[in-house]
């Protein structure tokens, strides 16, 4: 570093030597002490003791360098309030360090750190701490004093367990301890009433704890440990609990209990042991997304596995009346029923409201399907995988009972004005056909709450759907979307899963970082810089985090 940098405050400007009559912008005397220095990504291998001549830092960036050591004079840095180290070759951080009393977020970060100062919870007013990438394999039990901690990442580190006495971070919301050694959980974790992530993944668990206070819980991560069992009590007191991912262990049942995660959206429990699944899950009012595939799943048939969420679900409420009624049989073919509807499921179309025609590459639905209909209250239709180039234009007589349709994998390049005036729809699946556009028409579909158009051809997003504000999952994925407009887009009040991936955005507008009732941003496979791949990886609310920031 320049040593005119560390003097910046004290010296006078080399101009001042020659101009002798000075405009109000040039006047050096009154230039406030430096307050913010970013050395970032240099090839600094040591900072000078001379740090100390600027005492009104607030921020001090020196991440991505070739640090081995930092000087004691950070220690009189008594303004900082951000110090990044991290990125360096950092073995050690100087005891002084822990006279930063203002200190309120410290990065340290992809260094070599194998031990922490004993002093570590003189810091108390840090509200982010970093440790992420060491090679720590214990915490100082002085930590139990930063009762202002809001997020502490512990990630690859070697930690073997944690101190109990963390428990008493009593602001701690956010607490990553992915690719540990732990091989358990302190029971006081749990008492822990503000925590509202918590990562645990890729460690050495065997049983999960249970969490009666953590009330605000919102996500638990603990995929690849070897968890075997999940009791009732590790689940029942998680009221608040969102996402639930547990895939990648040794789980061989899943308690009747899960059902009382009533706002449970994303339960990933693929790659276990599970064999029965309770069929009330398809009750849980929120759940959009349900990972199953890779258990030995008895009662499930592998093809509606891959189906997606919303046909198990329905398939698992369908269960659940079977448990209660035994389904009644179809009626016998007599000399009343009509020759042509001997192979119309008539059953399907009486007990289960479902019109079915699928699978069978034909590029017209017969008449005879809709004739066989007739006053019967239909809530489903299935058309998919065939060869229709239009939607059949009978589907309008339908429009007091549907709900439900799939026109999935066929030939469709067009929406026609009959399927707008379906105005009882509640989920439409259009996937893998050859739709550029969508019609304004499609305003009239009020209820609209799921519609998923990936693998089409679409090169915006259609502005149509700006104005169904019912919407709350929009499935855009593998098209060549390369702009949407945020600002309607936040209209959409009700929208949770927006799913955008391998698409052509060059860039995402920071904009959308206010659509904040997003719950899950899928934006992997579009063509932008920013925001950076790592930052997505974290999740939504870090990724529009990230997006909010940089609104201008």
């Amino acid at each position: 570093v320049p040593q005119h940098v560390w003097r910046i405050n004290l010296d006078t400007p080399e101009e001042a030597h020659q101009n002798l009559s000075f405009g109000a912008a040039d006047r050096w005397w009154e230039q406030t002490d430096l307050t913010k220095l970013i050395l970032a990504s240099n090839k600094l291998q040591c900072l000078s003791e001379d740090v100390k001549l600027l005492p009104a830092l607030t921020v001090l960036d020196v991440h991505d360098n070739q640090l081995t050591s930092l000087p004691s004079a950070l220690g009189q840095l008594e303004n900082l309030q951000k110090l990044d180290v991290s990125h360096n070759k950092l073995k050690s951080i100087p005891e002084e360090l822990m006279q930063l009393s203002h200190l309120k977020s410290l990065l340290l970060h992809h260094n070599e750190l194998s031990h922490l100062p004993d002093g570590f919870g003189q810091l108390v007013n840090l509200e982010e701490l970093d440790l992420s990438n060491n090679h720590l394999t214990d915490i100082p039990t002085s930590f139990a004093l930063l009762i202002n901690l809001v997020r502490l990442n512990l990630a690859c580190n070697q930690l073997k367990n944690l101190p109990a006495d963390i428990s008493a971070m009593k602001s701690l919301r956010q607490l990553d301890c992915s690719k540990n050694s732990l091989e358990t959980v302190p029971s006081k974790l749990a008492t822990m009433a503000s925590l509202e992530q918590l990562y645990l993944r890729k460690n050495k668990l065997r049983s999960l704890p249970e969490f009666p206070s953590c009330k605000l819980l919102k996500e638990l991560h603990a995929g690849e440990n070897q968890i075997e069992i999940l009791n009732a009590e590790n689940l029942k007191h998680l009221n608040s609990l969102s996402v639930l991912e547990l895939r990648d262990n040794k789980i061989k049942s899943v308690p009747d209990e899960i059902t009382l995660l009533q706002k449970l959206e994303r339960l990933d429990l693929a790659n276990n042991d599970i064999s029965r699944l309770p069929y009330t899950l398809g009750n849980l009012p929120q759940l959009k997304f349900l990972a199953l595939e890779g258990n030995p799943l008895r009662t499930i048939r592998r093809d509606l596995l891959q189906k997606g969420t919303q046909e198990l679900l329905k398939y698992l409420r369908s269960k659940i009346q079977d448990d209660v009624t035994s389904r009644n049989e179809e009626p016998p073919v007599t000399a009343m029923t009509l020759p042509s509807e001997s192979r119309i499921n008539m059953h399907a179309i009486t007990s289960l409201k479902l019109l079915e025609y699928s699978e069978k590459q034909a590029a017209v639905i017969p008449d005879e399907m809709f004739d066989a209909v007739r006053s019967n209250p239909v809530a489903t239709v299935n058309f998919s995988k065939n060869q229709l180039n239009e939607i059949p234009p009978r589907i309008v007589e339908l429009k007091d009972s549907v709900c439900d349709v799939n026109l999935g994998f066929n030939k469709i390049s067009s929406i026609s004005l009959e399927l707008c005036m379906l105005h009882k729809l509640t989920h439409l699946d259009i996937r893998n056909n050859f739709l550029t556009s969508l019609p304004e028409e499609m305003e009239a579909l009020t209820r609209l709450q799921i519609i998923n158009l990936s693998f089409n051809r679409f090169k915006v997003f259609p502005s149509v759907l700006y104005r169904i504000l019912a919407l709350e999952t929009v499935l855009l994925s593998n098209n060549q979307v390369g702009s949407l407009d945020p600002l309607q887009l936040k209209k959409m009040d009700k929208l949770g899963t927006l799913d955008l991936q391998n698409n052509d955005l060059l860039q995402v507008p920071p904009e959308l970082g206010n659509c904040e009732t997003l719950r899950t941003l899928l934006l992997e496979g579009n063509p932008f810089r920013t925001p950076r791949a790592a930052i997505l990886a974290k999740g939504t609310a870090a990724g529009l985090e990230t997006l909010r920031s940089r609104i201008p």
